[in-house]
């Protein structure tokens, strides 16, 4: 017969209980006791930024703590990464290559910005960004060089498609024999990168080049710096997308709009997207696909509790719409054009306008954005870098889905907030998962 001590059966079930109590109260969407700081109707008490944290997201240490895995001695060759679009678009498609080359063992040459069908004008990595910082930077991550070798820098290099590859192997396996082979080649890195199969030295090169060394021109952020400084002080950077071709290439129906607004997204570029209509239309817009306008954006930071007093950065592109839905509610609204001399601002390129907005974002009190475009990926995850977390997206689906239920006026405000709450204190999205990991508060 085998006795049982029953003291050290309770206290393993007692422990066993208490594992089970936090990993409920962590996985659940709403855990009870997140929220003592604010009632569910809210009632303009606190705003966002007053409710409890459960996450956050910072720097992985395997990044910070090293290189991981010194340089071969020797080079499989160069690599040229050419980035097509906006600035960030540019910016991230670049960090992919970053950790493409370490990935090849190759030396990366300065990248080539495609700009001219994007913003018509020709400015290029060097205009934007401290060439002399990032290899210094990169030192021990990748090998970077401004010049070729001389029996290279007489040819083009020969160009190699990435659009389906994702992985450690597709690289190896379909990239890396081009490289051995013509020793310079050019690459469009896929936007469907999976940087999580990558080894951690090529994940840290990446993460190393886009957070720690792409830094402004000493010009630009003098004048970023500049911008910095004459928004009146604490203030929200919000990343409002309302364009005309952005409306267009949404395929949503804005019924309500003001007919300047309409013939701006008529003779905005489509292609062969048309908006979707009647019961498509309604499904679009509840999948979370349309761009709040003004209006609904001025609705939702009401919901979240924002004062209309608040001084708010607009980070956004020239030719934004009904932008009265907003400034009618919220009327201390800065903007590049207005804090920046004329002459200053027109002579700037699309890039560098951008690379302002960035800038400012990156340093604001808080930070709120409309869609999940580069920008605000950038951004956000450059903001927990600096551990900088206010920050938050807003969710159109959210919105589309409670509208949609007929809520209207002080219920829908309180389930605006019930939404927008969940994300914030959870942490959903603001941070990119292949350079930060999260940390339970």
């Amino acid at each position: 017969m085998v006795l049982l001590s029953v003291k050290p059966l309770f206290s393993i079930l007692v422990f066993t209980l208490s594992l089970l109590l936090i990993l409920v109260l962590l996985s659940s969407p709403t855990p009870f006791f997140l929220y003592r700081t604010s009632s569910d109707s809210h009632a303009g008490e606190v705003d966002i930024w007053s409710v409890r944290r459960l996450v956050e997201w910072r720097p992985c240490k395997w990044w910070l703590q090293g290189h991981l895995t010194a340089l071969p001695l020797e080079t499989n060759g160069y690599i040229r990464v050419d980035c097509y679009g906006g600035l960030n678009q540019m910016r991230r498609d670049f960090c992919d290559g970053v950790g493409i080359a370490r990935l090849l063992n190759a030396t990366l040459v300065l990248p080539k910005f495609e700009v001219a069908s994007y913003w018509n004008e020709t400015s290029g990595f060097a205009d934007v960004y401290d060439v002399n910082y990032f290899i210094q930077q990169m030192n021990g991550f990748v090998k970077v060089v401004k010049q070729l070798p001389p029996e290279i820098a007489s040819k083009e290099p020969v160009p190699v498609d990435c659009s389906k590859r994702k992985g450690q192997f597709d690289y190896v396996e379909s990239v890396l024999p081009s490289l051995l082979e013509h020793k310079y080649i050019s690459i469009t890195p896929a936007m469907s990168q999976r940087r999580d199969r990558y080894p951690l030295y090529a994940k840290a090169s990446l993460c190393q080049a886009c957070y720690k060394a792409l830094r402004l021109t000493k010009s630009l952020e003098m004048k970023a710096s500049k911008l910095l400084e004459a928004i009146p002080k604490p203030f929200l950077s919000l990343h409002l997308r309302f364009e005309p071709d952005m409306v267009a290439y949404s395929q949503c129906e804005y019924p309500g709009l003001s007919p300047a607004s309409m013939k701006a997204i008529e003779a905005a570029p489509q292609g062969d997207r048309k908006p979707w209509t009647g019961e498509l239309a309604r499904i679009w817009r509840k999948r979370g696909k349309c761009p709040l306008t003004p209006n609904e954006t001025a609705l939702v930071l009401q919901a979240l509790s924002i004062p209309a007093s608040t001084n708010i950065y607009l980070a956004a592109g020239d030719g934004l719409m009904e932008i009265e839905g907003l400034t009618g509610i919220y009327t201390n609204v800065f903007t590049k054009s207005s804090l920046l001399s004329g002459e200053d601002f027109i002579s700037m390129h699309g890039n560098t306008k951008a690379a302002l907005d960035y800038y400012v974002s990156i340093n604001s009190d808080s930070y709120i954005a409309t869609y999940f475009g580069n920008m605000d990926k950038m951004v956000a995850a450059m903001r927990a870098f600096k551990g900088l977390h206010k920050t938050l997206f807003l969710s159109r689906r959210a919105f589309a889905e409670l509208t949609f239920q007929g809520l209207k006026d002080k219920e829908l405000m309180q389930a605006l907030w019930k939404a927008h709450r969940d994300d914030f204190a959870l942490g959903r999205g603001y941070a990119l998962p292949e350079c930060f990991c999260d940390f339970k508060l």
